[in-house]
């Protein structure tokens, strides 16, 4: 018996899709399909964004709140719609609120070190770091964990996550150590080649499986984030040491993202272990499901499971 439930986001996303598949068809309506699936997947950071410039443009002095209150707001908010309307897991949720945590701490270090600073004024700070900084990491961690699943996406073949753990705290202690020590970074970015050169990620755009080395798609990330951080920049929400008004962030700022990210996504396999494969992959081109096949299985299997829930809560646990 199938069991009736409302419209979940799910089915609104897949029902877009198959919107779009059947109206650009070819090359032209997968590459489509691909930004828009890009851009759902960064929703979080989109937003924000969003938020950078909206609160810029109408924000008044005279307000209770200040602007940076604001953001904090925006974010908390923005967070707990993700959850609701399950645009995020739980899981997910987990691992970005440590990303969360470790972007913060940096924050709070790069501000004592004077590498950039927060020029306006707010209730919601903390050691000089206005609250809503730590969601911009957040925003990151969310759309990796996003992006691998709406792109089911597949890593391999994949080091041993021990060795990528150890390459993630690498890079994490390197932020705060080369202000006292040798800066490794050029090591870092070479491992990161020796690490992961070879691994592809695989991902399904409309049934088709594509590929992309691993480390180009870091790099690529790496410069999406740059250009987020010239809009933190041009809207006074953050300014780095020695950046006067209106000029771009150094590139270099795009290497050190580029490495960051790497960090990002080690924290995020916590909960994404079944995309990494050991060994190489050749998946096989598939067609890509309607609605109405995704949900009738969706449903399916939802029947199943509230089955054995009924029947495990009556004989109770084993």
């Amino acid at each position: 018996m199938k069991h009736q439930r409302p419209p979940t986001t799910r089915r609104l996303e897949r029902a877009l899709g198959d919107f779009v598949r059947t109206r650009m068809q070819g090359g032209f309506g997968e590459l489509l399909m691909f930004f828009l699936k890009q851009g759902w997947a960064a929703l979080f950071g989109v937003l924000f964004i969003i938020a950078l410039i909206g609160t810029k443009l109408v924000w008044q002095d005279d307000w209770p709140l200040e602007r940076y209150d604001g953001l904090f707001i925006f974010a908390v908010t923005t967070q707990i719609a993700m959850l609701y309307f399950k645009l995020e897991t739980w899981d997910e949720a987990r691992v970005i609120l440590l990303f969360h945590l470790t972007g913060t701490a940096m924050e709070l270090f790069k501000i004592r070190m004077g590498s950039w600073s927060y020029p306006e004024p707010g209730y919601f700070v903390l050691g000089g770091v206005p609250m809503f900084s730590g969601f911009m990491y957040a925003s990151i961690g969310s759309y990796i964990a996003r992006v691998i699943r709406i792109f089911q996406m597949r890593f391999a073949p994949y080091p041993p996550l021990w060795v990528t753990f150890l390459f993630g705290a690498a890079i994490y202690v390197n932020f705060f150590a080369h202000h006292y020590t040798v800066d490794i970074r050029l090591g870092l970015f070479a491992a990161s080649l020796i690490l992961f050169l070879r691994t592809r990620i695989w991902f399904n755009v409309a049934g088709t499986p594509r590929w992309m080395p691993m480390p180009v798609a870091a790099f690529l990330c790496a410069f999406v984030v740059w250009i987020a951080e010239n809009v933190g920049t041009m809207t006074g929400t953050w300014i780095y040491a020695g950046q006067s008004d209106m000029q771009m962030v150094s590139f270099a700022k795009m290497g050190s993202w580029y490495l960051l990210l790497w960090v990002a996504f080690v924290t995020v396999t916590l909960v994404s272990r079944s995309a990494l494969s050991r060994t190489a992959v050749n998946p096989v081109a598939t067609p890509s499901p309607s609605a109405a096949e995704v949900l009738d299985k969706e449903d399916t299997k939802e029947g199943a499971s509230h089955d054995e829930n009924r029947i495990s809560a009556h004989h109770g646990p084993r």
